[in-house]
Parts: C-alpha cells; structure tokens; sequence
C-alpha cells in the first residue's frame, strides 16, 4: 500500500491557475544527486537488505499458499471474512455460490506495494537521497518503474502455487487507474503473473471511495470466493481496522484479540513492512503503555502499587 495522500504544493507554488480550456504543464521533480554513501535507514535496511526479512517473507508465502490449496480442495461454502461496506463491524463473509446456483471461481486477493512487489528503485531514490515521499515522483514511478522492482521473497512460488490450485490471483491496490498500464508491466517484469484492470486488478480511482478498498472487494467478493487475503497493512484486510480515531494501542488490540486474532494465519496473511504506511504511527508514549515505562536508577513501581 502506498502514497494515499495526495500533494497540493504543486498548486500553492503556482499563485494562479492555468487558463481555461489549456493543460497544465507536469510539475517537474526537484531530482537530488543520489548518495549511495548515505547510512540507509534502519527499516529499509531491514526489508530489503535483511536475509531475515527475506526469511519472514518466504515463511508467510508458504504458510498462504499452504492454507489456500488446503481450502480450495475442501469446497468451502462461505468465503473468509473481509472488509466490506455496509458490513455490521465493517467485516462480513459472502457466499460461494453465485446467483445461477453455481460455485463461484475461487480467489485468494492481494496489495501490490510491498506484499507482493518490493518497489526497489523507488525506495534507493529516497534513501539515497534523503527525499520524502513525493506524489509527482510516485506516479511516475507508477508508470515507468518496472524494471527496478523485484518480487517479494516467496511471493513467485506462493502465487505459482495457488494458480496452479485453480484459484486466481487478485490484486487489490491503492496504485493509481490511470497507471494502469505500469502497474502491470512491474507484476510482469518481476514474475508475478499476468493482470487485467477490472478483472484481475482493481486500483484507487475504479470506484468512489478513494483509498478505502472495502468497495472494491465487494466488487471482487460479487464475483469470486475468496479463499484468503494478503497485504502489509490493516486496511488490506478491512478498511475499519485503519480507522484513524483509533489510538495506536487500540488499533494494536483490535488486530491482536478476540476474533480478528483468529484470522491470521487462517485466511488473512500480513507481510512484513517498517518503512511506510500505518504501522509506524505513534509517539513514545503512544506505543508504550504505561507498565512498560521502565527507567533505570528508579524504583519503578508497576502501576497501581
């Protein structure tokens, strides 16, 4: 999941707007001369350096693809739970049969950035030039970057796996409609299979709700039985799980217990990612509750002595 929020300095800069019936020239992209030398951050060097993060990326595809084949064989009447609009809690299943009476295709539905797609060449521009996320450069990158990304560890065998089980591979992203055409010449030129907008492939802008993508799997849910879901961020699975209200602890807990809990691993499959999205919200206090506030040279009493 990746770049939600779009940049309006473009517009403020400008002090006036183009005139009527004329297009606006693209905004060109201040371009820092990359430092290689630059100490990478921590997260970056963790996800698409580490032999660890490669080993937590391989792990969570086998496990995937181990529990959709063991499902498609069992012909399940009901799809895994999912985010969905008008869904009491804003998650629910669906039927697996369609309207005809017959069984609707089965499907396993994924996030592009960085669950299946590691956006390599974008990323070594931020790092290497200390560059903060930028729209204009994004959507170029949308476009034109697909021989710089590489597939996440796993994610060539997982999704080989699963189309060979009869299940479609869906994809669900916040990548942008009109880049249509780039986001799948990266899934191509990194291995992962075919996709066709609208069918196997489904973008923010296809229907009104924006970034959300409850929309969308009801889209896909119409249409398919799905078997499981993918993505490095909460709102890949429902977008209630990304409700901003929510404190980071709340949001925490929410995912960690009760009946969300049970979802992991059986149906829903998080990969891991500490550069960007949700995740990595929150203040130190924030994240810390308060019984874990521990200083040393105090006595440190736990909470409520």
């Amino acid at each position: 999941m990746r770049g939600s929020f779009a940049c309006l300095a473009v517009l403020a800069l400008a002090g006036c707007a183009a005139p009527s019936g004329v297009a606006s020239a693209p905004a060109a992209i201040a371009v820092s001369e990359p430092d290689g030398a630059r100490p990478a951050p921590d997260s970056m060097r963790w996800l698409f350096g580490s032999g660890e993060a490669a080993a937590a990326s391989i792990q969570s595809w086998r496990s995937l693809a181990d529990f959709v084949v063991a499902r498609a064989a069992a012909a399940p009447e009901r799809s895994v739970p999912m985010g969905l609009p008008e869904a009491t809690g804003g998650i629910a299943d669906t039927s697996c049969m369609a309207a005809d009476g017959s069984t609707k295709p089965y499907a396993a539905v994924f996030d592009v950035d960085e669950t299946v797609l590691l956006n390599l060449g974008y990323e070594y521009w931020q790092a290497a030039t200390g560059e903060p996320w930028n729209a204009e450069a994004w959507a170029e990158w949308e476009r034109d970057g697909a021989m710089h990304t590489a597939p996440v560890p796993g994610a060539v065998t997982g999704l080989r796996r699963l189309r060979e089980a009869g299940v479609t591979v869906v994809f669900n992203t916040n990548r942008e409609t009109a880049n249509a055409a780039g986001t799948i010449d990266a899934l191509t030129a990194s291995g992962l299979g075919d996709a066709v907008h609208g069918e196997t492939l489904f973008l923010k802008g296809d229907d009104a709700m924006g970034s959300a993508k409850d929309g969308r799997r009801a889209t896909i849910a119409a249409k398919y039985c799905v078997l499981a879901l993918g993505g490095d961020n909460l709102g890949d699975f429902a977008d209630v799980l990304n409700d901003r209200g929510r404190t980071v602890r709340e949001r925490r807990d929410l995912a960690a217990r009760g009946t969300l809990a049970a979802l992991w691993g059986n149906g829903w499959f998080v990969l891991p990612n500490p550069v960007y999205g949700a995740s990595i919200r929150g203040s130190v206090d924030e994240v810390f509750p308060p019984d874990a506030r521990w200083v040393p040279g105090r006595s440190n009493p736990t909470e409520g002595e």
